[in-house]
C-alpha cells in the first residue's frame, strides 16, 4: 500500500472539505481551485486548468516513452438538499455531494500523491477531474477543448461507487455497463382564459394528463436485454400559480433510456409521436427539445483485462455484479478516443442509494480505489 495512515487521514479531511462546498454542473470553479491547490504541492509535469469548463488535468511523466493512461473523476454535485447530521455536511442550501464525486476526486488526488513520490518509469499518467458529469455536458466539452489533443490517452479508466454492492467489492464486465439517456422537454401552448369561462381557452391539462402515463408505458424490459427502454416522467408544470386563470401553457419532462445508443432514435420517435397526437387532439401547439444527452458506456475488453489483472494483484474480489446498470454516465464519450473501462466499487449492501438526500461517500473506499488505479499504472508503465 503506497498510502500511509497519515495520508489517509489527510485525504479524508480533503474529501470532507469538498463535501462541504458542493457546486453543480458548470459551476465547479471553487472545487477546481481546491483540486489545483492540492495538486500544486505534488509537482506534476503539467496542470491544465479550465479544461472544457472548470475541468482540471494533472500530467505525470515517466523518463522513457510509453503509453498515456487517463484516469477520470468528476467535480460536480447535485441540486438536492442534503439531509445529514455530519459535521462536514453541505454548507450550500439545496446542493449536495450525493453521488460520491467528492470521493472519486479524492481517489485521484491520492493517486497524484503516490505518483509524486514515485513517477512511472515510462509513459504518462493523466488525472482528469472532469466538470459537469451530471448534466451530460462535461466529457463532450473536455474532448472538444483543443488542449485535450495534447493529452489524448491510449487507455482511459474510471470508477463509480455503487450502493447495494458489498463494501469494497468490484463489479466489472466488458460491453455495455451504463445506459444511454436523454431528457426530453415537451411543451404545449394553448390559450389562457378566465377561470369562470374555461371553455373560451385552450388548456394543456387534458393533453398532459393523458400523455404522462402514455410515456411511462413506453418502458420495456430490463438490462441486459438490448431492447430495454425506460421512460421516466421527472417534472411537469401547468399554467400560472393563480385561481382566476386557466392554463395556456405547460411542460412535461421525461427521461428516455435505452441500453445502447442505436436504440435511442426509435424511442425518441415514439415519444414524439405520442406528444404530437396529444397536441393535435387538443388543438395545442407543440415544441420539443432534448437535454442532458448521455451515450452508453461500453467497456473495451482490453481495458477490462487491465483492470481485472490489477484487482487480482491487489486481492480485491470482483465479478460482473448486476451490470449493466440503468443509470447513465458521460464517461461513455471517452470510448471515442481510446479503449476505456469503468468499474463499480461497492459502497455497502445497505448504503443509501445514489442521489438520495442522506447519501454520503464511504471514506473507506478512498484507499481501495487508489490502490486499483495505481496497480494499473505500475502494471502498464513500470
Amino acid at each position: 500500500m503506497f498510502l500511509s495512515n497519515r495520508d489517509i487521514v489527510d485525504l479524508i479531511d480533503f474529501r470532507q472539505e469538498l463535501h462541504r462546498h458542493p457546486e453543480v454542473s458548470g459551476e465547479e470553479e471553487q472545487t477546481a481551485r481546491r483540486i489545483v491547490d492540492a495538486l500544486k504541492h505534488l509537482s506534476p509535469a503539467r496542470i491544465i486548468s479550465r479544461l472544457g469548463g472548470h475541468g482540471v488535468a494533472a500530467v505525470f511523466e515517466g523518463a522513457a516513452p510509453g503509453p498515456t493512461l487517463l484516469f477520470r473523476s468528476e467535480l460536480d454535485a447535485l441540486p438536492i438538499e442534503e439531509k445529514s447530521a455530519a459535521a462536514y455536511r453541505s454548507t450550500i442550501p439545496g446542493k449536495g455531494h450525493l453521488c460520491g464525486h467528492d470521493g472519486h476526486s479524492t481517489i485521484l488526488t491520492a493517486v497524484a500523491l503516490g505518483l509524486s513520490r514515485q513517477l512511472p518509469r515510462s509513459g504518462r499518467v493523466v488525472l482528469l477531474f472532469q466538470p459537469a458529469e451530471e448534466d451530460g455536458s462535461g466529457a463532450a466539452a473536455v474532448l472538444a477543448d483543443p488542449r485535450f489533443a495534447d493529452i489524448t490517452p491510449d487507455f482511459a479508466f474510471s470508477l463509480h461507487n455503487l450502493p447495494g454492492t458489498p463494501l469494497g467489492h468490484v463489479a466489472l464486465k466488458a460491453g455495455p455497463v451504463n445506459c444511454a439517456s436523454r431528457g426530453m422537454k415537451i411543451r404545449f401552448s394553448g390559450k389562457t382564459a378566465h377561470a369562470s369561462q374555461p371553455e373560451t381557452g385552450l388548456s394543456p391539462m387534458a393533453a398532459m394528463a393523458g400523455l404522462m402515463p402514455a410515456l411511462t408505458a413506453l418502458s420495456h424490459g430490463a438490462p441486459p436485454d438490448e431492447t430495454f427502454t425506460l421512460a421516466t416522467v421527472t417534472h411537469a408544470w401547468l399554467g400560472e400559480e393563480a385561481f382566476g386563470i386557466t392554463p395556456g401553457d405547460g411542460e412535461v419532462w421525461v427521461t428516455l433510456r435505452t441500453l445502447v445508443d442505436d436504440r435511442m432514435a426509435e424511442l425518441c420517435a415514439r415519444a414524439e409521436a405520442l406528444a404530437a397526437e396529444a397536441a393535435s387532439l387538443h388543438d395545442l401547439t407543440l415544441s420539443t427539445s432534448y437535454h442532458d444527452i448521455f451515450l452508453h458506456c461500453d467497456n473495451a475488453p482490453e481495458a477490462v483485462a487491465h483492470l481485472a489483472r490489477a484487482l487480482d494483484a491487489e486481492g480485491i474480489s470482483h465479478d460482473e455484479g448486476d451490470l449493466p446498470m440503468r443509470g447513465s454516465e458521460d464517461f461513455g464519450r471517452l470510448r471515442a478516443v481510446a479503449p476505456s473501462a469503468m468499474f463499480f466499487l461497492g459502497s455497502g449492501e445497505n448504503h443509501p442509494a445514489l442521489h438520495n438526500p442522506d447519501y454520503d461517500f464511504p471514506d473507506a473506499l478512498i484507499a481501495t480505489g487508489a490502490r486499483i488505479f495505481m496497480r494499473v499504472i505500475r502494471d502498464l508503465l513500470d
